[in-house]
């Protein structure tokens, strides 16, 4: 018994001074390092350092019509040779290209491979909607032997920022009617019809080359539709061999393209724009200009159906006038501090 009181005794003054010295129990993680907030939702590399060694895999791994915030997609320096889809069901992503040059999707098919037609073969295709690119290279590195898209947009709302467009015919399809696709300070370059289709598409401040005497743009607007092709502070260069070349040519009849504030070197043809070998397009086509600029931009020897904008008619065009609801400059991606 006096054994068993000591042990008691013993137990109860141990725990009074636990009592008087404990501190609470730390916090999870406590003397580790915080746990830091993911830069981007995925992260492909070719080296194998990231979630995804190619482009279509991270694409495919996206849950479809994700709600909440966007998918941000970190794309590291590489090639990715890739024939690239991005279908319906995946919206709201942004592709980020760690280095314009040096990050680049290619492919290299052509409308005269096994009979594939223009329409298979892009490099990349877009059919979903709330799909941005920025800061890449897309492009076809077919030869010169046929229709090759490098970029087949369907989607609505797709935007392109700072990024590098390379082909030769052919190069952007912009395939369905009243969607609304934006490109800003983008390089693009072509020969014929470097781009084309029906879609309602404004570029500002890009860089057009063109490879071969030819012709630019071939819209194929419908009726219906009030705004085809808007090019906002464009600079047009081309080869040094290059001496003749339209600003554009109606692919059908009704097609829509404006030039505004454009620098246009002395190898734009006087006449301007050109009917297809259609003389019934001059009254259907929807072709203007305004206030552009350079030797290319004497508007003296321009074909009698195109228009020269007043400055009560150019004010029409803004991006709100064109795009409705949607304003592709707060699509951005923006690094975060």
């Amino acid at each position: 018994m006096i054994l068993i009181g000591a042990l008691m005794m013993m137990t109860a003054v141990c725990a009074q001074n636990q009592g008087q010295n404990a501190r609470p129990f730390p916090p999870q993680n406590q003397g580790q390092a915080p746990v830091q907030e993911k830069k981007y939702t995925i992260v492909v590399a070719r080296d194998g350092t990231g979630d995804f060694r190619n482009i279509q895999d991270a694409v495919e791994s996206i849950q479809a019509f994700r709600p909440g915030e966007r998918t941000t997609v970190f794309i590291k320096k590489g090639i990715y040779k890739e024939k690239l889809i991005i279908p319906t069901w995946i919206t709201n992503v942004v592709f980020i290209g760690e280095d314009l040059e040096n990050t680049v999707i290619m492919w290299d098919d052509h409308a005269n491979i096994n009979k594939m037609g223009t329409f298979r073969t892009y490099t990349v295709l877009v059919q979903g909607n709330d799909i941005t690119y920025q800061n890449l290279t897309i492009e076809n590195a077919a030869p010169q032997l046929g229709q090759a898209v490098a970029l087949h947009v369907e989607g609505d709302r797709v935007c392109f920022f700072n990024c590098r467009i390379i082909g030769n015919q052919d190069t952007i399809y912009t395939g369905r009617e009243a969607a609304r696709i934006y490109f800003d300070n983008c390089y693009i370059e072509g020969t014929t019809d470097y781009i084309f289709g029906p879609s309602t598409a404004w570029f500002e401040a890009c860089h057009l080359h063109c490879k071969r005497n030819s012709f630019i743009t071939a819209a194929s607007t419908p009726e219906n539709i009030k705004y085809g092709y808007i090019l906002s502070h464009c600079k047009v260069t081309a080869n040094e061999d290059v001496t003749k070349m339209h600003l554009g040519r109606p692919w059908r009849a009704y097609g829509m393209t404006l030039f505004m504030y454009c620098e246009l070197g002395d190898f734009i043809v006087p006449a301007g724009w050109n009917n297809w070998g259609n003389r019934d397009k001059e009254r259907t086509a929807r072709y203007s200009e305004y206030k552009n600029y350079g030797p290319g931009a004497d508007t003296k020897g321009r074909v009698a159906w195109s228009h020269q904008l007043t400055d009560k008619q150019a004010k029409e065009y803004t991006l709100k006038n064109v795009f409705g609801d949607w304003d592709p400059l707060a699509v951005k991606y923006v690094e975060k501090d």
